[in-house]
């Protein structure tokens, strides 16, 4: 059984669909406070640093801990969750006819020590948004997409933000589920 250093329902759901045991224990870090020390990092950069700060957080004795975190990027910009609805439509209006770049990466931790830690990339090519339709969209989705750093969800109306998609499912959801089960398979928790 691993730890799951999160309170993502997301995060919860692809473990529990892949039949991998964990526990949830949400991990305490200042996210934007880690993500100021960075400054102008790469994002993959962020989420992996984000990443392993969440696994870190959770000490479980001889338990490997999953940390994960998503970050966007888009135009050289690096985004957050948004604070209101008026930032939410900012945000995707900013989106808008732009490729996103959302960036998930994965930390395990074992003792105290990061024994592993990947990054999967997402490029989701957003559809020319009018302000109308950005309206329409918040209208039946927020506040469920307060908590989405890419104002969507894509297992609901936020697959309609989009044109074209380059990347996995999972790592869209908000971790790299298949890099994930790869690295506990060779750790031994997982069978082959």
């Amino acid at each position: 059984m691993i730890v799951l250093a999160s309170q993502s329902a997301s995060r919860r759901a692809m473990l529990e669909a892949a039949g991998i045991p964990f526990r949830a224990q949400p991990a305490q870090v200042d996210e934007r406070g880690i993500e100021l020390e960075m400054g102008n990092a790469p994002p993959e950069d962020v989420a992996l640093a984000l990443a392993r700060a969440k696994a870190l957080a959770v000490f479980a004795e001889a338990e490997i801990v999953l940390g994960s975190d998503s970050l966007v990027s888009c135009a050289g910009r690096r985004f957050d969750k948004p604070a209101s609805r008026e930032q939410a439509a900012e945000h995707l209006r900013f989106f808008s006819g732009k490729v996103m770049e959302l960036h998930s990466a994965a930390a395990l931790v074992r003792d105290g020590d990061v024994i592993w830690a990947e990054h999967a990339l997402a490029r989701l090519h957003v559809a020319q948004l009018s302000d109308s339709f950005i309206e329409t969209y918040l209208e039946a989705e927020w506040p469920a997409v307060a908590g989405c750093v890419g104002v969507f969800r894509i297992e609901a109306r936020g697959v309609q933000l989009f044109e074209a998609i380059e990347g996995d499912y999972f790592t869209i959801l908000g971790m790299p589920l298949l890099k994930v089960q790869s690295a506990l398979r060779k750790l031994g928790v997982m069978e082959q």
